[in-house]
């Protein structure tokens, strides 16, 4: 005798399209995988946004927003122009040139009102960088 096909006596058992189990193993493992590429490892930045406005002459304004995950006692600062886990200490204490914000070669200034810093290019360039 040759066995019955299964009938699923339940109502609900059609609800959802047939789909193979590797379907759903590749659709849980694709979810997976991007929930975990998000993630930043600890003690490190990302840069979100950055723009720049050149419409002043030999003047260029660029803001810039970073995502960072510090460790206890960090807090996200700029570390040779990139964005970095730095000492808190150091930006609550206003002394940005402890971070090492400019490039090597570069020297640091903090500006009198302790709102930012200058990096002077050998060159005699300066760029000057403000904290908002």
């Amino acid at each position: 005798m040759a066995p019955s096909p299964r009938r699923s006596s339940r109502k609900d058992a059609s609800a959802l399209p047939s789909m193979s189990s590797t379907f759903w193993a590749i659709m849980i493992l694709a979810s997976l995988l991007i929930a975990y590429c998000s993630q930043l490892a600890a003690g490190t930045c990302e840069i979100v946004t950055l723009d720049r406005d050149s419409s002043q002459p030999r003047r260029t304004i660029a803001r810039q927003t970073a995502r960072c995950a510090c460790k206890k006692g960090q807090i996200a600062g700029t570390t040779r122009a990139r964005p970095a886990c730095v000492d808190a200490r150091i930006i609550k204490t206003k002394q940005w040139c402890e971070m090492l914000p400019c490039l090597e070669g570069e020297g640091c200034d903090l500006l009198i009102n302790k709102s930012g810093w200058t990096c002077t290019q050998p060159g005699g360039r300066i760029k000057t960088t403000t904290v908002s």
